[in-house]
């Protein structure tokens, strides 16, 4: 699967619009597109699936090491993104939206997941008020690259917020040799996404118009970019692991939306999956263990607070059930949780902790956890890597004891993570399954 990698010039001046016009104007051309992101997140892959129809794979040298980064990328081609089911006979080709700005980032940048993946860049460049300017930013871009001893192909540029006529004839005749005009996102209001706390709002609340992206797209030069994206090299594949012959319940709703595909795809491959969506009434399955994934639970909290599969998975996790909670998976195990606007709701009540909002992120980082014992994700001393971005606290109970020491990131308090009651883990960090916490989790249940 080729691809290329669509970086921006800094947080904000409109990668995801850019990404999701260049999926939008390359499927119109007849090409099976496969999106992806640089970076932990889960929000602006919800847009990319909305758009082009499969899920967004995650991309994060931190999280999943450089082998498994580019194990990840390859099963979007082989497994996620079979042109023969898009009614197309040309190959695949993978659109990745970076993160923050090209270089920026000390855990997993965009130019870090590009040289692992010896992907072109093509930067978009806010061009609202510049011309010759855009010009000079990416030269910058390209030449820094060298400066810092990096293998950065900075191949062209999107001009985002750019009119017609003499403003995009001023790009394009500035831009120097080397450097591609691969079109332009018109400033339209309807291309703008509503935001909230942890980010944008998820693709299926708030998608951007149809009509507002098809006309984006029709300032994209599609065949230019397919020409330009190439594959990058394979890694060795990871050792299999026997199927597990368990069931694992895996939460699945509005309040619980925060997972990565491949953390499904490994558990389908070891075990069989029931999802359930307890804000709309769903019993608890008949299951060996339960992943409550992130997500919104704080915006969810009454339906939370009267759903049957809690007070079920109370008792079940009473009983031993393993069941493994991840940021709003915690939150939704705690004892109760306090909205921004101060209304307290009654939650599972496994874990021995009371969960408040705030109204500025309490942690954001990637995260290293080492284990302090054998536990439900992790062996003793062994450790996991992930990412934490919440903007909850949580007061624990003085006996409340821990899975994990932070050896980076914040964790739930003074430098621990993963409380832990019963065989029930309630953890900050979310994990990707190549750090081996999923398989971990398989093998303790």
């Amino acid at each position: 699967m080729r691809g290329f990698v669509l970086g921006g010039t800094a947080s904000g001046v409109g990668k995801t619009v850019a990404t999701l016009a260049a999926i939008r104007a390359l499927d119109a051309a007849g090409y099976a597109v496969q999106p992806a992101k640089a970076g932990p997140d889960f929000i602006d892959p919800s847009h990319h699936e909305r758009v082009a129809g499969v899920p967004s794979r995650t991309l994060d040298i931190w999280m999943q090491g450089e082998e498994g980064l580019r194990r990840n990328y390859h099963r979007g081609g082989s497994d996620g993104c079979d042109p023969s089911s898009r009614g197309t006979s040309s190959p695949a080709l993978c659109v990745v939206e970076g993160v923050m700005g090209l270089y920026d980032g000390d855990g997993s940048s965009t130019a870090r997941v590009a040289e692992v993946l010896d992907l072109p860049v093509v930067l978009v460049v806010d061009a609202k008020a510049g011309m010759e300017s855009v010009a000079a930013t990416a030269l910058g871009f390209r030449e820094y690259a060298a400066h810092a001893g990096r293998e950065i192909d900075v191949a062209g540029v999107i001009a985002q917020r750019a009119h017609g006529g003499r403003h995009e004839q001023g790009i394009r005749d500035a831009l120097p040799e080397g450097i591609a005009y691969f079109g332009r996102v018109p400033p339209d209001p309807d291309l703008e996404i509503p935001d909230r706390h942890l980010g944008l709002h998820m693709g299926e609340e708030s998608p951007l118009p149809d009509e507002a992206l098809d006309a984006a797209a029709d300032h994209l030069d599609a065949e230019a970019l397919a020409d330009l994206a190439r594959e990058p090299p394979r890694p060795p594949e990871r050792d299999p692991r026997l199927p597990t012959e368990k069931r694992v319940a895996v939460a699945d709703d509005a309040a619980f939306a925060f997972r990565y595909p491949a953390t499904l795809e490994r558990l389908r491959e070891r075990a069989e999956v029931a999802t359930f969506a307890p804000t709309r009434g769903d019993a608890l399955p008949d299951c060996d263990a339960v992943y409550l994934p992130g997500g919104y639970p704080e915006l969810h909290a009454p339906a939370l607070a009267d759903s049957d599969a809690l007070d079920d998975l109370a008792d079940r996790a009473a009983e031993g059930l393993p069941v493994l909670g991840e940021c709003g998976g915690l939150m939704a195990l705690a004892e109760t949780l306090t909205t921004a606007d101060g209304d307290t709701h009654e939650m599972a009540g496994v874990l021995p902790a009371d969960v408040r909002m705030h109204d500025r992120y309490q942690a954001l980082d990637h995260v290293e956890l080492r284990s302090r014992g054998d536990t439900l994700t992790a062996r003793a001393g062994e450790t996991r890597r992930g990412h934490e971005f919440h903007y909850s606290s949580a007061e624990v109970a003085e006996d409340a004891r821990f899975a994990f020491e932070v050896v980076r990131g914040d964790g739930i308090v003074d430098g621990m993570d993963g409380l832990t009651e019963h065989r029930t883990l309630g953890t900050y960090a979310h994990v990707h399954p190549e750090s081996g916490g999923f398989d971990s989790f398989l093998e303790a249940i």
